[in-house]
């Protein structure tokens, strides 16, 4: 079933996500009369809507809500008549050709076709895989420092992680915190050695190398965790939050043995572009970024995706 009689048509642009890559790449998209239609799916505004200040994107001197930064990305589109329809995409049947017709259908059954895609769905945080991780998640718990560090001003706190993203949690966690305790399960850091230079100068950061959590302690909400070290001794640490930042996983899932994806999932584009192995098809945002993912960068790589559909539909469809 084709969705509404307003779609039975062939349309030119379909956006599947809607976070900073999704809503640029609206906007590029329905400036140059594209006509755009953009599926939010489950978390609409994506992972910055979460997000409760913004500090580091241009044009907000005194920072900006992530929710609020999404709330207008999505106002601009819409003021160009980008259509945001709040429904998640099941399926997608990709084109061989150029020039030939693509296929998205919805969890709702209904299906639309369009002679391009950009696929924005973003990437999610990786849990430790804990009893206890996801109910306790929002109730001590938490996977953005930023976001929730307020909670915990004057009080202990943990990161898990070795990487940049951990690192950079404890250091803004160390300025709000009592304590931070940083656990990492290999005996070295792989972040850059400025922020380990930066966690080494701070007194109130707890480095503990070889350690990992074996149990959540609380039942409503955190009270404390136990840990193990690399010779089989446990301890427990009380807090009032805990930090998870061991990675991202890209929403690549419908995606698998349909589009070219490298080891971790992450959608593969060619160097310099945003295309992706199949014609008519383009990727923005952390979904096929696993180094930069910022919301500029994401924003940014929005519009390249829309310039390059527009290319690609002047060739293959305006001859």
């Amino acid at each position: 079933m084709i969705i509404n009689n307003f779609y039975k048509k062939i349309v030119d642009c379909v956006i599947i996500g809607s976070g900073p890559a999704g809503y640029s790449a609206a906007i590029y998209a329905a400036r140059a009369d594209l006509n755009p239609i953009i599926f939010s799916g489950f978390q609409p505004g994506g992972q910055l809507t979460s997000t409760t200040n913004v500090d580091n994107y241009p044009g907000f001197p005194l920072g900006v809500s992530g929710k609020v930064l999404m709330e207008n990305c999505k106002k601009q589109a819409e003021r160009f008549n980008a259509v945001i329809i709040h429904k998640s995409v099941s399926e997608v049947h990709f084109s061989h050709q150029k020039g030939e017709i693509h296929r998205i259908d919805l969890e709702s059954k209904e299906s639309i076709e369009s002679k391009g895609i950009i696929i924005a769905t973003g990437s999610r945080p990786k849990f430790l895989g804990i009893e206890k991780e996801k109910k306790l998640t929002g109730l001590g718990i938490s996977f953005c420092a930023t976001c929730d560090g307020f909670f915990h001003k004057g009080k202990n706190v943990a990161v898990v992680g070795g990487g940049d993203t951990a690192l950079e949690e404890a250091n803004y966690l160390s300025n709000i915190c009592k304590n931070v305790y940083l656990l990492v399960r290999k005996n070295y850091f792989r972040a850059s050695k400025a922020l380990q230079n930066s966690i080494l100068n701070k007194k109130n950061i707890n480095i503990l190398f070889g350690h990992r959590i074996i149990e959540i302690i609380g039942n409503h909400f955190l009270e404390g965790i136990k840990i193990i070290n690399n010779n089989n001794q446990t301890s427990k640490i009380v807090l009032s939050g805990l930090f998870i930042a061991i990675g991202h996983s890209p929403n690549t899932d419908i995606f698998k043995k349909k589009l070219d994806l490298d080891k971790k999932g992450y959608i593969l584009v060619e160097k310099g572009s945003t295309r992706t192995n199949k014609p008519g098809v383009f990727a923005a945002g952390d979904v096929q970024d696993p180094i930069y993912r910022q919301a500029i960068t994401s924003a940014g790589s929005g519009c390249m995706a829309a310039l390059d559909l527009e290319k690609y539909l002047n060739l293959e469809f305006k001859k």
